[in-house]
């Protein structure tokens, strides 16, 4: 059933989220006479003030898909349409799917070629007589928005500790789109950002090396979002950031969810020149990560969660003097039990209890305004039951800056 988007003027608080960054096919967001029903906006709001609604089936239009003609409803956008015809659609890479991870057309991962040119099919709208090709251009670079180009003071959570100060230490960007829902997303406005160009790796890669000589710093960082969704994107990235700084001291930074990197994809990243990286785990439940994440599938909550976790393990175990790691694990009691962390950085410490556990203080963000900030005395519990599971190297959030291994230190 197709659906339009529709505003919830009791809810609006006029913020202009939805008009400044949601990519939208109609002439504003909840109109619904041009309205392709993308949910992008839905998704986006902070105010949820956006409501989808059942609209009835329209006329058909005839679209052309890899040469073959195909009748489908109107006024719906590529993605849907794909999905209408029988194409399998994913939010988990696999062959023979079209992977739509952030359905705000941030991250470029669904793009297709419609009438010759590349688009996101998540938020294009079809028209009658389209054509549209799965397989991409052989010569086409890929693309996904990038922001931010910042010098930060603290990094990430594979940022080593010893370096966290008062003066950047790293350059970092920022990729939008995401394929989770976290409520308390601290990144929101780039997670659900779906306006502005779209680089190339080369043009981003450009960009970070331009701000690291600005910075003079050693390390370069890409965040999100999730910088991991579009997989040929990365790595193209990563490798000319190595063409570009080509010097040793040259640190090669992703932050990450860690949801969708399997095996062969981390072997793809630190053989493309990736040094460090901060994996964020959202609980060791999948009732847990579901609470964190927002995701209500619990098959694909489970194949995320694990996957995650299976990527720390094989990082320690098969690169750990190549590559630095410094693990992210939630907390706030909302969302996770003291004893969740403890059973958390015991598993941690199982794999290697030297290894960096960065725990961040979750709070009020984005739609997770009914929560409440941890304190600092919260924090300082988290630091010690992690302590006490046999991890040497911990670090936590706090509102006065990081609790660290051994002392206070001043973010």
């Amino acid at each position: 059933m197709p659906y339009y988007a529709i505003k919830n003027q009791k809810k609006c608080q006029n913020c202009d989220f939805c008009e400044g960054y949601v990519a939208c096919s109609a002439k504003h967001v909840g109109y619904p006479a041009e309205c392709i029903g993308c949910g992008a906006c839905f998704i986006s709001c902070p105010h949820e003030a956006i409501e989808m609604r059942e609209r009835s089936v329209g006329k058909a239009i005839t679209i052309w898909v890899d040469g073959k003609s195909f009748s489908v409803p109107e006024r719906i956008s590529v993605r849907h349409a794909l999905e209408f015809i029988g194409f399998k659609i994913s939010k988990f890479p696999e062959d023979g799917a079209l992977f739509v991870p952030c359905e705000v057309g941030g991250c470029w991962s669904c793009a297709v070629e419609i009438d010759g040119e590349v688009k996101p099919s998540c938020v294009t709208g079809i028209r009658d007589g389209m054509k549209i090709t799965i397989a991409l251009p052989e010569n086409y670079e890929p693309r996904r928005i990038v922001h931010g180009w910042i010098g930060h003071t603290v990094g990430g959570v594979g940022t080593p500790w010893w370096l966290k100060g008062n003066r950047p230490i790293e350059v970092a960007c920022f990729a939008a789109g995401c394929n989770l829902r976290c409520r308390q997303c601290q990144n929101w406005m780039t997670t659900y950002c779906g306006k502005g160009e779209a680089l190339t790796p080369q043009e981003a890669a450009l960009l970070t090396t331009g701000a690291r000589m600005r910075h003079v710093v050693e390390r370069m960082a890409i965040s999100g979002g999730e910088s991991t969704l579009n997989r040929v994107w990365l790595v193209r990235y990563l490798k000319a950031l190595k063409k570009h700084n080509p010097d040793s001291s040259a640190r090669l930074h992703v932050d990450t969810n860690a949801t969708i990197l399997t095996k062969d994809y981390l072997d793809e990243l630190i053989e493309a020149g990736m040094t460090d990286i901060g994996p964020d785990l959202k609980g060791l439940y999948p009732e847990t990560f579901m609470r964190i994440t927002g995701i209500e599938n619990r098959e694909l909550a489970e194949k995320y969660l694990r996957t995650g976790w299976e990527a720390v393990a094989y990082i320690i175990n098969n690169y750990r003097d190549k590559v630095f790691i410094g693990i992210g694990i939630p907390y706030n009691e909302k969302f996770i039990s003291l004893h969740e962390i403890a059973e958390m950085g015991q598993r941690i410490a199982q794999l290697d209890p030297s290894v960096q556990v960065c725990a961040l203080n979750y709070r009020p963000e984005f739609r997770g305004m009914n929560i409440t900030r941890p304190t600092s005395d919260e924090m300082l519990n988290v630091w010690k039951v992690l302590k006490d599971a046999g991890l040497k190297t911990v670090i936590c959030q706090t509102e006065f800056g990081h609790i660290g291994p051994g002392k206070t230190d001043a973010a």
